[in-house]
């Protein structure tokens, strides 16, 4: 099999068409250089220059030799470029997963900040349970998972980063009688219905908000049509029953709904990273920025009470 240094030598003769104007740019003597494509030439079994009077020339099979391995150089410069800015977090692929009650739109500002320091970097994005991305990221089939707390499910090969907590709101139909009010208590919602199920088997919002509900005597009564996903918000907008959001679904809006925030003290959400134990330096960079996000947002609101 041809080396690179004899294609790279090849490939400078063909240039030049000369063994000694080669020979010189390679700073090699000119016997050395015959060597070499000597060798190569016994190694591919066919004839690679017609020597003449002033120089050498492409033979046919040397032409369509040449035609081949001429961007050899450039594929092999171009990889190992590429390998640095993997290897200094700058590009690459980040398999980013994010549960459904955080919203890939509340996500934005973050993966542009991300995009701009990592330009060459692409982002995989896709929705997935929080119990159901410890296990993605634990089994390398996802590089990081943006979680809503608590999740039931843990695992040594994972790690979690808590991130700022959020307060619950109540989204109710426009025509809602607490559609009109400033604030609402969880144990106003006793006899409501809610298109959110009931788990207690799972973590996430669906476990948040049963557990505040049961905190309070009574367990929320579900409506005909149930979702735990964002698909709920849809179920209220048609009347179908009321839902207990984290404020980040709350600031998205949507036609057909009026969001109330629960004056509870206890009406609050925690999102987390789940990051691998040894994660890639583009997780560390994204994990940073969206830390450093959630920092500024939990100074914001400290700022505003």
């Amino acid at each position: 099999m041809p080396n690179f240094k004899q294609i790279h030598y090849f490939l400078t003769v063909a240039d030049l068409g000369s063994y000694t104007q080669a020979a010189a740019a390679l700073f090699i003597a000119q016997s050395a250089l015959s060597r070499q494509i000597s060798q190569l030439e016994e190694e591919l079994d066919f004839v690679l220059f017609d020597r003449e009077p002033r120089g050498v020339r492409l033979t046919p099979a040397g032409a369509v030799y040449r035609e081949r391995v001429m961007t050899i150089p450039q594929t092999l410069a171009a990889a190992a470029e590429e390998g640095l800015e993997v290897s200094r977090g700058e590009a690459g692929v980040l398999r980013l997963l994010h549960s459904s009650t955080i919203p890939a739109a509340s996500l934005m500002p973050v993966l542009n900040r991300f995009m701009a320091t990592s330009p060459k970097a692409r982002i995989d994005l896709d929705r997935a349970s929080s119990e159901l991305q410890v296990s993605l990221v634990a089994n390398g089939s996802a590089d990081v998972g943006v979680i809503r707390l608590p999740v039931l499910r843990r695992d040594p090969r994972v790690r979690f980063v808590d991130l700022a907590t959020e307060r619950l709101w109540v989204a109710v139909p426009n025509a809602h009688p607490l559609a009109k009010r400033d604030s609402i208590s969880i144990a106003s919602l006793e006899h409501e219905q809610f298109v959110s199920a009931v788990y207690r088997e799972r973590g996430g919002l669906a476990r948040v908000v049963t557990d505040l509900c049961l905190k309070r005597g009574f367990v929320p009564g579900a409506a005909q049509i149930v979702s735990p996903k964002a698909s709920m918000l849809d179920l209220v907008a048609a009347n179908k029953g009321i839902a207990i959001v984290p404020q980040r679904m709350a600031v998205l809006g949507g036609r057909g709904i009026v969001y109330v925030p629960l004056l509870d003290d206890d009406a609050i959400s925690t999102c987390a990273l789940v990051v691998p134990q040894l994660p890639t330096l583009l997780v560390k960079k994204f994990a940073d920025i969206l830390i450093q996000d959630a920092q500024s947002a939990f100074t914001e609101s400290l700022a505003n009470h």
